[in-house]
């Protein structure tokens, strides 16, 4: 009789649990989707009021605060001010048209449009920009596998091939709802951009010292219900290409080493465990969001595009299981002293570090998720200036302490840059957006040498790229805001800030340090959060799929024919070690 292996039984409970829980939840979904107008009709506590035009009285549909539709995506987004029905003809096969008579436009079809065009704008603009941070997968995937040995590139490339459907599916399943789901059910609201989006509107929450610490969401699994909404879509794929961003970091501090099936398994965490629930206290109306508003710390904690909720959970991840799965056979000698191991294709590197630069237009302007907001032309240009000074910043500090300007270091100082101002590009003005981006430029060629000197290996400079300057980001943000943008944030000063009519969120050198303060909570939380449930979850993944690390001889000969059974290259000379001493 054949013995089945431990592991393999753990995983087919595993995976029968989660088919269980799949059906329970679709269950959940259709005894609760609603069947007509009245019953689709909920309340949404503090959801955020869109920034439109008035919706026309003589259109029901129009009701920002409701969510009346029987057929969301038929008739999408029904609580959007003058949203039709979706359809171009009447009923009677006559054309649609915007005005019963054209001539004489009643004030009422006349706000009607202007909101369908402001919310259509919006849409539009959210979706490009996801395209264009979805397109930076491709850049990882070279930045990676340049930086990393030839008869790794198989295996590299796969990685970040693969993290974006893995991760993707863990999100769809209930990272989105985790994150998402109570954006409504908060005081906070969701992004009246795209209409508050108060389907989504359940939070749950603890009580303590009579103040509600939100946790995480509880509607939007499987995208299902009430989330089967054109508008709560339209987030979901913004969303997910930002939670791709923070899964793909620890494919380059784990490369050369990593065993493809503990990859696959730790990478659907990220996306349904791990990435949202931190991105909920933060984006989704959580604890941290809420500092202002239950303690008085400023508009709470802000982080506008990501260096906390992306880089910096996926930095700290990185860390946490570089230390667990330990340094490349050869990466360090008897005394512990770091050797080089020599990436096999800068070019590759420097062209990835281009897509990334491309894509985090995307990044940093489309999260205003609205292409009607009039600052994204000063986020576009302060991603810009920062990436610039990063790159700057890091070439002259390496040639200045090292005799010798140094490509690799080029690349990540520019993506340091990047990585740096994207929590306060909307809140800093140009001079400061090149500051930062200058200072993350030195300090990610400082952190390099210093991860290596402490006994880590990471490859890429994964961990100082983004974990080292995500968290110079969130804090720089507490430092250099400003005041000109942000008013209302978090629920915080709609008309007046500090006695200033029209202030937003402002840092300590603008006079307000409670923002930093905000700042440094979020970043402990976040440091917090994905160390602990990382290192938890990297051990269960070794559990069951019997270890995280390749063998020995597998590493040494490289992982592409034995994890995937091809070599990444033909005709091209492989170097098994590729260490210079």
């Amino acid at each position: 009789m054949t013995r089945i292996p431990y592991r393999t039984k753990l995983l087919a409970v595993g995976a029968a649990l989660l088919v269980l829980y799949a059906f329970y939840v679709a269950a959940s979904f259709a005894q609760s989707t609603p069947t007509s107008p009245a019953a689709a009709s909920v309340p949404s506590p503090g959801a955020t009021p869109a920034p439109a035009p008035a919706a026309a009285p003589a259109e029901p549909q129009g009701d920002p605060t409701g969510g009346n539709s029987a057929g969301p995506l038929y008739a999408p987004n029904s609580y959007l001010a003058g949203w039709g029905s979706g359809v171009s003809s009447k009923p009677d096969g006559s054309d649609w048209t915007a005005f019963k008579d054209p001539k004489n436009p009643t004030p009422q079809e006349l706000a009607a449009n202007l909101s369908r065009a402001f919310y259509s704008i919006n849409f539009v603009w959210t979706l490009v920009a996801g395209f264009l941070v979805m397109f930076m997968q491709a850049g990882f995937a070279m930045v990676e596998t340049g930086l990393t040995r030839a008869k790794n590139v198989g295996h590299t490339m796969a990685m970040n091939f693969m993290v974006y459907g893995i991760g993707m599916t863990g999100f769809f399943v209930t990272g989105f709802a985790l994150l998402c789901g109570g954006a409504n059910g908060s005081p906070i609201g969701g992004p009246g951009a795209l209409g508050g989006i108060p389907v989504l509107n359940k939070m749950f929450s603890i009580t303590l010292g009579g103040k509600d610490f939100g946790l995480f969401g509880t509607t939007g699994f499987f995208l299902s219900g009430r989330a089967y909404d054109a508008a709560a879509i339209v987030w979901f794929l913004f969303m997910m290409v930002f939670m791709d961003t923070t899964a793909t970091i620890p494919t380059g501090a784990l490369a050369e080493r990593w065993k493809f099936s503990s990859f696959f398994v730790f990478s659907f965490f990220i996306g349904a465990i791990i990435y949202p629930i931190y991105g909920c206290w933060l984006w989704g109306g959580g604890w941290l969001a809420e500092l202002g508003l239950n303690f008085g710390l400023a508009h709470g904690a802000v982080d506008f595009a990501g260096s906390s909720v992306v880089h910096l959970q996926g930095g700290a991840l990185a860390l946490t299981l570089a230390v667990l799965i330990g340094p490349r056979l050869g990466k360090f000698d008897a005394n512990g002293r770091p050797r080089p191991i020599v990436a096999h294709n800068i070019p590759m590197a420097v062209i990835g570090t281009f897509i990334l630069a491309f894509g985090w237009f995307g990044f940093n302007a489309g999260s205003s998720l609205a292409g009607t907001d009039g600052r994204i032309g000063i986020i576009a240009t302060n991603t810009m200036l920062a990436s610039a000074a990063g790159a700057i910043g890091a070439t002259l500090y390496h040639w200045f302490m090292h005799r010798k300007p140094d490509v690799s270091m080029m690349c990540n100082g520019m993506l340091a840059g990047l990585v740096a101002i994207t929590a306060p590009c909307a809140f800093v003005a140009p001079w400061a957006a090149y500051l930062i981006g200058l200072i993350a430029g030195v300090l990610v060629v400082i952190s390099v040498y210093t991860v290596e000197r402490m006994g880590i290996d990471d490859p890429v400079g994964a961990i100082s790229v983004h974990g080292v300057n995500g968290l110079w980001g969130v804090w720089a943000l507490g430092l250099f805001a400003d005041g000109t943008y942000g008013a209302g944030w978090n629920g915080i000063g709609f008309n007046e800030y500090m006695g200033v009519a029209g202030r937003g969120v402002t840092g300590l050198f603008y006079g307000d340090g409670k923002q930093f303060l905000a700042e440094v909570i979020a970043s402990v939380a976040c440091i917090t959060w994905n160390v602990a449930a990382g290192a938890i979850l990297f051990k269960l993944t070794g559990l069951i799929v019997g270890g995280n690390r390749v063998s020995p001889e597998t590493e040494r000969l490289g992982l592409d024919v034995p994890e995937m059974g091809a070599p990444g290259y033909t005709g091209v000379r492989m170097e098994p070690e590729s260490v210079i001493a």
